[in-house]
């Protein structure tokens, strides 16, 4: 019996030897976080955030600085908690290069609660103040299409305002269709957005849940609805910066990275 009992612990290390050295099975280790492949590197594809620096980013606002309430954290570019209201925590933080038609590719977890977004083909008003966003904006914050980023089961945006305001959305004008999947907050989520001539898409954890044109009667329908209305201009496409927005509250961005189409 001894000898039987030895036997199989022995039979038990070796296969969890075995199993640990099957690729995949593994946990995820922050070394493979914020990586290219060979074959993804071959395909044109580039890092946005190299998981240890600041290099290719700046503050939307020039008063601003990426260090107010911007941390590097386990490969993660994390915004500090603020009131809930934008720019509270560290400020928006945008990409160096502009982009026009692009395959962008990023993770994100936010917190319980929380609100953030990624800004594309916004217009920086900083020297000409315009039409105001939010409660309390002074004319000159980014004024563009917005993927937006929220706990859709906590946020108060979402259950007042429904669809248009939840996750993957166009914010405020186009709604994500039924076969979005959302993971819980404080678990990573997969998003994507496509431009690509004038076809845009959204897609999450694998699945496009958004798909629009520039110039359809579609686009023009909802933002003339919306409160980008007296916003000259908005809607037009033209060379573009990647936005993060700091709406307040802790979210984490990894695995940025995007391929010029």
């Amino acid at each position: 019996m001894k000898n039987t009992v030895q036997l199989f612990g022995k039979a038990m290390v070796l296969a969890l030897l075995i199993f640990n050295a099957i690729p995949g099975q593994a946990q995820t280790t922050t070394s493979l976080v914020n990586t290219l492949s060979a074959a993804e590197k071959k395909d044109g594809w580039k890092l946005l955030f190299d998981g240890k620096t600041f290099n290719g980013w700046r503050s939307y606002y020039r008063t601003d600085k990426p260090s107010k309430g911007w941390s590097i954290e386990d490969g993660c570019l994390k915004n500090s908690k603020g009131t809930g209201r934008p720019r509270s925590g560290g400020g928006d933080l945008m990409t160096d290069e502009l982009f026009t038609d692009f395959d962008f590719r990023f993770e994100w977890s936010i917190q319980e609660g929380g609100n953030s977004g990624i800004y594309y083909f916004f217009q920086d008003r900083q020297d000409k103040p315009g039409v105001l966003m939010y409660r309390g904006d002074d004319g000159s914050s980014p004024a563009g299409f917005e993927y937006q980023l929220v706990d859709d089961e906590r946020h108060p945006d979402v259950l007042q305002n429904g669809p248009l305001h939840a996750t993957g959305s166009l914010y405020a004008l186009i709604a994500p269709n039924s076969s979005k999947k959302l993971k819980p907050a404080g678990e990573f989520n997969e998003s994507r957005i496509i431009v690509h001539g004038n076809h845009v898409e959204h897609w999450l954890n694998g699945t496009k849940i958004v798909s629009f044109d520039f110039g359809s009667q579609e686009l023009k329908d909802a933002i003339a609805k919306s409160k980008y209305n007296g916003v000259p201009g908005f809607g037009t496409k033209a060379p573009t910066r990647i936005m993060l927005q700091d709406h307040g509250d802790v979210i984490r961005f990894r695995n940025m990275k995007i391929r010029v189409l």
